[in-house]
């Protein structure tokens, strides 16, 4: 009897142990499939997160056009959709050309190019070196800096940036159709979500989507805004000093611009490296030096403007926020995931804090870190 009693109790902790070991295989498999899933259809996601930008950014508008013109659900939806058409469709007409003409001038669009135009910038800053008695041939051909620097990096961003503007034409199809809806049965969404969440959480849940939905319309309006500015600004700084290509310049810094603290520090180099490229047939000592030197000057004043007036504005107005715990949590997001924590860091951690708030108010740390919202 003990015996059998001994094999029965081996065989149970066998089966029970094979079964556990079954669904974790299950349960592995399952996360694989479904990770692999996500990579085939990406693109969608991508669709989906654009869509819900622009969502976001046109929730105010959708809500002007029915309180002022008086518009139904619909023809609210297809105001704003016509709308962003024309801002899209006048982007591609006037700027694009523009970008593709300057870039083939400054020869951004050709790596081989870039990387000559720096040797010969090079050149002259060791010949100004040397009138001035520093010996830099032998310090620039052991730092070897040509084979270090990534000549790839601006070519690339441009080539993938109107590689992406000449082939977006389904993408862009897609995207609206999806923002439609997302727009237009906002309301059916929510009921539909009411039916599937517990009754508990019904509330809360709600609630949070509201205030999500509210806080992040204000983020991403606000940061075209800012982006918006910085473009003129900048534009107006190259276009006072003559500086070539002034438009594609000041582009790719105001894009820049998009990863907080760190992206405005990389337009100022980008900035002076390009003005410098752009007037390689000039005298370095009398022009290319001063010019660069007044350019980052002007750079720095409105990137100082920008951190104290703009950004507290988008990043702490806008998501009621403190504006040291938003540098706190953009310098933690660098340091964890890099440039995309960087540039995610503030609607993602919006969304935890109004999260926060609705499903655990009476937390102290919570509380305090929720107050404004």
């Amino acid at each position: 009897m003990g015996f059998f009693y001994l094999y029965r109790q081996k065989y149970m902790t066998s089966k029970i142990l094979a079964n556990g070991i079954l669904r974790a295989m299950a349960v592995l498999l399952a996360a694989a499939l479904g990770l692999y899933f996500l990579y085939e259809v990406q693109i969608v996601l991508v669709y989906l997160a654009v869509a819900l930008i622009l969502t976001l950014i046109g929730n105010p508008m959708v809500a002007f056009f029915k309180r002022r013109l008086k518009f139904n659900y619909v023809f609210a939806t297809i105001a704003t959709l016509v709308l962003f058409l024309m801002i899209i469709a006048g982007f591609i007409m006037l700027f694009v050309p523009l970008i593709i003409s300057q870039g083939q001038n400054l020869s951004l669009l050709n790596t081989a190019q870039i990387e000559s135009n720096t040797i010969a910038l090079i050149n002259k800053i060791s010949v100004f070196l040397e009138n001035h008695q520093i010996d830099s041939n032998k310090m620039l051909k052991e730092a070897n800096l040509t084979s270090k620097i990534n000549f790839n990096f601006i070519p690339n961003f441009l080539n993938a940036f109107l590689g992406g503007i000449s082939s977006f034409g389904m993408g862009l199809a897609s995207v609206f159709f999806i923002t439609f809806f997302f727009l237009k049965d906002r309301e059916l969404f929510v009921l539909g979500a009411k039916k599937l969440i517990p009754d508990s959480h019904e509330v809360p849940i709600i609630n949070s989507l509201k205030k999500i939905n509210r806080l992040l319309s204000r983020y991403f309006i606000g940061l075209l805004i800012q982006l918006s500015i910085m473009f003129v600004l900048y534009l107006v700084i190259l276009l006072i000093f003559g500086v070539n290509n002034a438009f594609v310049i000041s582009f790719l810094c105001a894009i820049l611009n998009i990863v907080p603290y760190i992206g405005p520090l990389i337009a100022s180099v980008l900035a002076a490296i390009l003005t410098m490229i752009s007037k390689l047939g000039s005298d370095f000592q009398s022009e290319i030096l001063p010019t660069t030197i007044y350019v980052m000057i002007a750079f720095w004043i409105v990137q100082i403007i920008d951190n104290n007036v703009s950004q507290p504005i988008i990043f702490s107005k806008s998501v009621s926020s403190h504006p040291l715990e938003i540098f706190l949590v953009i310098l933690m997001a660098g340091f964890l995931f890099g440039i995309i924590g960087m540039i995610v860091a503030v609607p993602l951690y919006t969304i935890l804090k109004v999260i926060g708030k609705e499903f655990f108010p009476k937390n102290v740390i919570i509380q305090l870190l929720t107050k404004n919202i």
